[in-house]
Formats: structure tokens, C-alpha cells, sequence
């Protein structure tokens, strides 16, 4: 009997084992989407932020800009972005990167931007579906894109140094603005990232 006791008391302790978060709370608080936050050390939205921008304004304050203007009768110079690689050791998401370049750009005012390739694709078919189906009035025509003069391209790279409870993450952004019809490399950019990242009792 009372091995059967103690037999059922075991089932039920490890039972109570299996309960997800028992005992524990959880809380969420909504902050600032531009609040720089770190938890990991690891590359984050702050820093993908923070160096679009600063390396975008670098990019329209050098003289391939109003010597292109000038060459082209003040017409401004038309851009796309073409592919930034991680070359990093962890999961770094360049679409959201490349959006925030996109972004900067179409918002200075002193470029024209136009759709990437996966774009391009759709709405290329569109177009192609709209000869079939689309008014005459509304029918948007092949072959009236308009070209890109530069793509801005580049990559993400990292070092990471670590011992005992600390570890340095030394971040390269390197991005380069080509003459699409010359293949000129007529910006060169390059931004600096350095973490120091500490936690007392541990070991990286």
C-alpha cells in the first residue's frame, strides 16, 4: 500500500514539473520604437536605423551628387538598391536594413527611386494582366520604366573578440553607389559599429 502511495505521489510531483511557467509572472510594456534598446549586444533595429541615415546623408553630400545634376541639366539622379549581404556570424534581416536606406532616400527629396528586381517582377505582371483585362483609358504601356543611373549596393560585417563574462562585437557596414552604365564606383561608404557587453557570473 504504501509503495502505491508513494508511486502516485511521484506521478503527481512530476506532473506539476510539466506545467508550463508555474509560478512564474510575465509582463509587457509597450515603449518607444525608437527607444535603443540592447539586450543581446547583437545587431538590432537601433543600429539598423541609426546607420541608414547617418550613411544616406554622407551619400547625398558628396560631389558624384550635383556633379551628376549638372552633367544631366539639374535633372535629379534616378537610384535603386540592389543587395546588401550579411556577412556576419549571426541572423541579421538586410530587408529591413535596405528598407530604411529606401526609405531614406525617397524621403530626402533629391533622388527618384525605383522598384527592385522582385518588385519590378510584379508589377510586370500586372502590367502584362492588364493588356488583357484592363479599359483601353486605364491600359498602362510595356516599356515605359523608368532606368535607374546608380545602384547603391554593399555588406554587414562582423568581428567578435570574447573572454570569460565579456565579449567585444565589432560591426562594418560598407555600402558602394555604381554608375549603372559605366560601372563607376562613385561612393564608397563605410560605418563603424562597437559593442563592449558584460554579464557578471557568466561566461559568453
Amino acid at each position: 500500500m504504501n509503495t502505491i502511495r508513494s508511486i502516485a505521489a511521484g506521478l503527481t510531483i512530476a506532473a506539476l514539473a510539466l506545467l508550463p511557467g508555474c509560478g512564474a509572472s510575465k509582463t509587457v510594456e509597450r515603449v518607444d520604437p525608437n527607444a535603443a534598446i540592447d539586450l543581446s549586444g547583437e545587431w538590432n533595429d537601433t543600429d539598423s536605423r541609426l546607420v541608414a541615415d547617418e550613411m544616406i546623408n554622407d551619400l547625398l553630400a558628396r560631389p558624384w551628387f550635383p556633379e551628376f545634376k549638372a552633367a544631366s541639366s539639374g535633372r535629379p539622379p534616378v537610384v535603386i538598391v540592389g543587395t546588401v549581404r550579411n556577412r556576419t556570424d549571426e541572423h541579421i534581416q538586410t530587408t529591413a536594413f535596405i528598407r530604411n536606406l529606401e526609405r531614406d532616400l525617397i524621403n530626402s527629396g533629391k533622388v527618384e527611386f525605383v522598384a527592385n528586381k522582385e518588385e519590378r517582377q510584379e508589377v510586370r505582371e500586372e502590367r502584362a494582366d492588364q493588356q488583357e483585362n484592363a479599359t483601353d483609358e486605364t491600359v498602362k504601356r510595356f516599356k515605359q520604366e523608368t532606368g535607374a543611373d546608380f545602384m547603391l549596393s554593399g555588406d554587414i560585417t562582423s568581428i567578435v573578440d570574447r573572454e570569460e563574462g565579456a565579449q567585444v562585437r565589432y560591426y562594418q557596414v560598407n555600402l558602394q553607389l555604381l554608375n549603372l552604365e559605366t560601372n563607376r564606383k562613385v561612393w564608397l561608404g563605410e560605418k563603424k559599429i562597437k559593442k563592449f557587453i558584460s554579464r557578471s557570473g557568466a561566461k559568453f
